[in-house]
């Protein structure tokens, strides 16, 4: 008997911006991304506007055939307004109880989840989930890491590994590094600054779509 899990990605994840609100996330579908993760972190807590932003996020990729856009870390807002999908950090989903993993895996979203070291590695294989993140991959500026990089090496292991799940990799991806990411047999890689602070973020949109072609005909 298969081993229980999330639903699996409709597609392969590809070039995955994560982004800081809704407007990143509609202006992207609108240049043809179609996996986007929302990571909606304010500096003031506000219930009102977190639950606007997830909501027209998830209605932004509703309208657009093939999207997949996930919610970082507010599974229960994603979860009332019918996500496609959520990602969890490994101390999220240990935080969850049995019951609320149930209704995760009840609901039909997707599930993607953080791994940093061989132990989280380990974890997400028996959580089974819509697909496993590996990073960082090269060092990052934009968060604080307790982790060492995992380099180009141990990816492509680890993504050997786990097939066919799907694997997503992320930290420190640039454009120009974005390629060496992609033949290590990726389903997906995340960018973050490589978009954001971009000084045109729709060439660089472009570009990281024509780089991370190979990466979803290669499936």
């Amino acid at each position: 008997m298969a081993k229980q899990g999330s639903p699996a990605l409709i597609g392969a994840l590809g070039f995955y911006p994560v982004v800081p609100d809704a407007e990143w996330v509609k202006r992207l579908l609108d240049w043809g991304v179609r996996s986007i993760q929302l990571r909606h972190k304010p500096l003031v807590n506000d219930d009102v506007a977190l639950a606007r932003q997830v909501r027209e996020s998830v209605a932004a990729g509703r309208d657009v055939a093939g999207a997949q856009v996930f919610i970082n870390d507010h599974w229960e807002l994603a979860l009332a307004e019918g996500a496609y999908g959520v990602h969890l950090g490994q101390e999220d989903w240990a935080a969850l109880s049995v019951t609320q993993r149930e209704r995760l895996r009840a609901s039909g979203m997707r599930l993607g989840l953080s791994t940093h070291t061989p132990d989280e590695w380990a974890i997400a294989q028996a959580v089974n989930p819509s697909y496993i993140a590996i990073g960082p991959v090269y060092r990052t500026t934009l968060k604080v890491m307790p982790y060492e990089p995992v380099g180009l090496e141990q990816l492509r292991a680890w993504t050997l590994q786990v097939s066919p799940c799907p694997v997503v990799a992320i930290g420190g991806i640039s454009l120009e590094r974005l390629p060496d990411v992609v033949a290590c047999g990726v389903n997906g890689v995340a960018v973050v600054s490589a978009v954001t602070q971009a000084s045109n973020p729709q060439d660089a949109v472009a570009a990281g779509l024509q780089s991370s072609a190979w990466c979803i005909a290669s499936l």
